[in-house]
């Protein structure tokens, strides 16, 4: 399977130019690509307390639909961040966009110090069937804490996709985490990080990778812009899981209710 990494620089409260460079690389694929990967809230940029309440907007408005109409065009699915307005309520959210529409919403909820005043935290890890496999989301700080990816496995990810904001000089953290989370749950990990400034004098670090259900890294990016191509192979997985599995091994599971979809999506409530 084809994937594109879009490993992008973005404006901070600049819509107009992040979904402009959105639509160009997805205009840009290569016609067997079944997914491209953005960046942690690229539609947006990151805004602040300030700024939040004008710049996010609600997962019908005219930003989101903008993508949602490129993919159908592409016949490609997406996987973008945003700044999500629910209500005047504000997410840090990744979706899932496929030409069906929006396949999966998964809320950032592990605030970094800059998330925390401008976004409010998920109540919940997800899910979805996509292409044959069940895939899952994680945003960023996310991969920092084994249980976000232990989340998804139980919920039956093969693969785990990053959206990531990673800075200077944490670059190397999330190098580490990304390996790791693959090889303790035996799934494919793909994480596409944002390049250059950001407000403040932020120096994002690239790095953007896609590490096998072995924690074997396959490709990583460097620290300049780029879009490429990776594959995945999905045989990869059953050989990863012949001999053991962690999941049927492992003493202690994450709580929380698991609610079942009809339309395959499957939800871990995070308990209060």
């Amino acid at each position: 399977m084809k994937v594109e990494l879009a490993q992008l620089a973005g404006q901070d409260n600049g819509t107009d130019y992040n979904l402009r460079r959105a639509l160009a690389a997805i205009a840009a694929c290569a016609s067997d690509t079944r997914l491209i990967v953005f960046p942690e809230t690229h539609l947006m940029g990151f805004p602040s307390a300030e700024t939040v309440a004008r710049i996010a907007e609600p997962l019908d408005g005219p930003t989101v639909q903008a993508v949602q109409q490129a993919v159908r065009e592409r016949n490609v699915a997406v996987v973008i961040g945003v700044a999500e307005n629910d209500n005047g309520q504000y997410f840090n959210t990744t979706l899932l966009i496929t030409p069906e529409g929006i396949a999966l919403r998964y809320r950032k909820t592990h605030l970094w110090a800059s998330d925390r005043g401008v976004f409010s935290p998920g109540d919940r890890f997800a899910t979805c069937e996509w292409n044959g496999i069940r895939v899952g989301l994680l945003i960023c700080y996310d991969i920092e804490f084994p249980e976000t990816a232990r989340a998804l496995a139980q919920l039956g990810a093969d693969l785990i996709i990053v959206t990531n904001g990673n800075m200077d000089p944490y670059g190397p953290t999330h190098r580490t985490a990304i390996m790791a989370r693959a090889q303790e749950n035996q799934v494919f990990a793909l994480m596409v990080n944002r390049v250059g400034e950001g407000d403040g004098g932020l120096l994002f670090a690239g790095g953007s990778a896609l590490v096998d259900p072995f924690g074997s890294l396959l490709y990583e990016a460097g620290r300049e812009e780029s879009q490429f191509s990776v594959e995945l192979d999905l045989s990869q997985l059953a050989a990863a899981r012949r001999d053991y599995r962690y999941l049927n091994d492992q003493r202690l599971r994450l709580p929380g209710e698991v609610l079942e979809h009809a339309d395959g999506l499957r939800e871990l409530l995070i308990p209060r």
